[in-house]
């Protein structure tokens, strides 16, 4: 057995602690995704036993993640849930196609920036959002109103003692989770998530604290491929633009995480365009199940990594693992308070925000850093899909604006025409600078404009330029002499 297989001990301890790790992630996930929690494991069931299994990234463990709650939230509040099914299957033919085309490695040239920036807005919503079952409390549909609703849910969870208990599970959760690496080594086996639950499920039951708590359906209740009906709903531009958002968002998540796992470990690096396919699979399957979306997931990947894992049999495990749990102890989900998940995703939000980066990146680059901060407040102040939109299309700009360099310099003699060499990229965004530049010329000195220094003249420009000459020509002197770009 150890000859076959030479790692089965490293793969098998590492398998433990990244199902350990992914249990309450998955119900968490779930919960705040406004689905019934079996489907978090059953999406991480999926991760393990089939995406787990194909080929791409090696060491990386998919799952439900905390990036796509806001998104799925949104998705079954306004289509339902059998229709989440509908989405999640067409996203995972959609990333099958596109690893088959080759276009995985593309999505390596996303904007590191606009990627930043969705995960910092998707976080704020997140922690927003969570803040009310932490409150007892209902949250409001919409990303500001998330926000500015706050302080008075705040003000009324001082009055309610159900609240404050709430409130405390979640707090004391938050705590255990940042204070869990200062605890001795062999405590800290236990994974810091797993841990902070299992203390406040332990501190609900013995105090019996008036906290709501995870309902339990079933795994085969939960389970719900969604009906014929459903794929009805891919007529609506609704429906569409959210396949899109899920696709673009759980693809680049999925391929930014396997880079961040190539780094963590020196085996074998990741294929992206066979990744790509193998989430696409994971995802056409959730859907035919009626689950939630998968994504590759950082933090069950550097767990896996960080336990010691050798081969892609470690998470394929974890899936196992979840799968027992599922079938044999799903009463012990009624357990867990809902307070307690809250302060997980809270977390969790939080370190999706990359404070520390982004205050270098602004020393470096503050181009760079507006795109991470407007992309943010796009996705909280309008939604998911129209901020990633606005992200990218302000990252191209800014690559346009930058790219397009422009030299103008001119040579005056005193005698003669005055002489004008255009250098760079010419494009419709310089065209102010240009044309002020020209026409500040005199108007009675004729001119000579080369422009063999081009290396891009865009049609706008030309044209703007010859009809420059033609003006400047028109009060009598020699006419402009133009020497045609490369």
């Amino acid at each position: 057995m150890t000859k076959k297989f030479p790692h089965l001990k490293q793969d098998f301890t590492a398998s433990l602690v990244v199902f350990l790790v992914a249990l309450p992630l998955c119900v968490g996930v779930a919960v705040a995704s406004g689905v019934p929690a079996e489907l978090g494991l059953v999406t991480g069931i999926v991760g393990g036993l089939v995406t787990g299994l194909m080929r791409g990234s090696s060491l990386q463990v998919s799952g439900p993640a905390a990036g796509l709650t806001v998104l799925v939230f949104e998705a079954v509040h306004q289509f339902g849930l059998p229709v989440l099914g509908v989405i999640v299957l067409v996203t995972g033919v959609l990333q099958m196609a596109m690893g088959a085309l080759r276009l995985g490695r593309w999505f390596r040239a996303i904007s590191v920036s606009v990627v930043e920036g969705m995960l910092a807005g998707i976080g704020l919503v997140l922690i927003a959002g969570q803040l009310y079952p932490a409150l007892a409390a209902q949250a409001p549909a919409s990303g500001p109103g998330k926000i500015a609703g706050l302080p008075g849910a705040l003000v009324d969870a001082f009055g309610d003692t159900g609240a404050l208990a709430s409130l405390a599970v979640g707090a004391g959760t938050v705590a255990v989770l940042v204070l869990w690496k200062l605890v001795p080594a062999k405590i800290r086996a236990v994974p810091g998530p797993l841990a902070a639950v299992g203390l406040a499920a332990l501190a609900a039951l013995v105090l019996d604290l008036p906290v709501a708590t995870v309902e339990v359906q079933g795994l085969l209740d939960s389970v719900q491929p969604p009906p014929l009906s459903a794929f009805g709903e891919l007529a609506g531009l609704g429906v569409l633009g959210t396949i899109v958002a899920f696709t673009l968002i759980a693809s680049a998540e999925s391929l930014f995480s396997a880079a961040a796992v190539d780094r963590l470990h020196d085996g074998p690096r990741t294929q992206y365009d066979k990744e790509l396919v193998a989430q696409g699979a994971g995802n056409t399957i959730c859907g035919l199940l009626g689950a939630l979306p998968m994504t590759a997931v950082i933090v069950r990947s550097a767990a896996n990594v960080q336990a010691g894992a050798r081969t892609k049999a470690s998470r394929v495990l974890h899936g196992g693992w979840l799968l027992l749990f599922a079938a044999l102890l799903p009463g012990v989900l009624g357990y867990i308070p809902i307070p307690a998940l809250a302060g997980i995703l809270v977390y969790s939000g939080a370190k999706l925000i990359p404070v520390r980066a982004l205050a270098v990146l602004w020393r470096e680059s503050r181009g760079e850093a507006l795109i991470v901060i407007v992309t943010a407040v796009a996705i909280v102040a309008i939604s998911m899909f129209e901020g990633v939109i606005i992200g990218l299309a302000l990252a191209i700009v800014k690559t346009a604006w930058e790219s397009s360099h422009v030299k103008l310099e001119f040579v005056d003699k005193g005698a003669g025409p005055v002489e004008a060499y255009l250098s760079g990229n010419a494009t419709f965004l310089r065209l102010p600078k240009i044309l002020d530049s020209l026409e500040s010329l005199p108007k009675d000195r004729p001119v000579r404009l080369d422009l063999s220094g081009l290396h891009h003249l865009d049609h706008a420009c030309r044209l703007a330029l010859e009809t420059w000459a033609e003006r400047h020509s028109e009060s009598g002197t020699e006419p402009v002499r133009l020497t045609a770009a490369r």
